[in-house]
């Protein structure tokens, strides 16, 4: 049997890898790394520097990633997507893994936090054909926290982890960390909430601000703008949370 080990290497920070993910990294005869185009070349970058920083002469394969289809409705293009990415997967376990042999995925945050991967390789582990061991990492939001120097929780509360959006359809329930938000659906909550915003959490080019919503709304969609202008690309998270009186 296959093994398939599934790696979270944290936000961009080489340092963020454990010393159980540098050990899986280490089992694996092949590693895959996807590659999302050029705007997004960085990506592809931060997982090889981390091969080649805590691997000997690592066997490193990468794979294009399908665009997912916009235009179609969002359930069904996101099951279209990883469909697609299902059929290169197989595929890659098949040319690239013998029998017995191990590979590994190396996914950005922490495999069970707003990634698929899990979700595409189900099927196959259901199979019987493959053994799937997952190796958590460090997520974007423990790198928030950490950026801001707070806690995530208040005393008592709950926190809700929520994407733009479902923020921007169902509004602010709860404390809530909001993932994945590029309509930037922060500009229409109320702008007396407390906002902790982060961008490259992690890396040289970590942004950080923080304050009232109505007070640091514009600053954000301007670093946003620039930072994105720049890179070619952005992957940011924010808390909002109601303030202490």
């Amino acid at each position: 049997m296959k093994t398939i080990l599934v790696v979270g290497i944290g936000t961009g920070n080489p340092e963020h890898l454990t010393v159980q993910g540098i050990n899986a990294l280490r089992r694996a005869q092949v590693l895959f790394i996807p590659d999302k185009g050029a705007e997004k070349s960085e990506l592809a970058k931060v997982r090889r520097d981390i091969c080649e920083r805590y691997l000997e002469n690592p066997r490193i394969v990468e794979y294009t990633v399908p665009r997912r289809n916009t235009a179609a409705e969002y359930g069904q293009g996101v099951a279209d997507w990883h469909s697609a990415l299902r059929e290169i997967f197989s595929k890659l376990l098949a040319e690239h893994v013998t029998d017995g042999g191990t590979c590994a995925f190396l996914v950005w945050g922490d495999p069970g936090l707003y990634d698929s991967t899990l979700r595409i390789i189900d099927p196959l582990r259901a199979k019987g054909e493959f053994a799937v061991e997952v190796v958590p990492g460090i997520t974007s939001i423990q790198a928030l926290t950490a950026a801001h120097g707070i806690a995530l929780n208040r005393i008592g509360e709950p926190v809700q982890i929520t994407t733009g959006r479902r923020l921007g359809e169902a509004g602010l329930a709860a404390d809530s960390v909001v993932m994945l938000d590029g309509q930037t659906a922060f500009t229409e909550v109320d702008p007396e909430l407390e906002i902790f915003w982060g961008a490259y959490l992690g890396t040289p080019d970590q942004i950080t601000i923080a304050g009232r919503v109505g007070d640091v709304a514009q600053s954000i969609l301007q670093a946003r703008q620039a930072a994105r202008l720049q890179h070619g690309w952005i992957m940011d998270i924010y808390l909002l949370r109601h303030r202490e009186p």
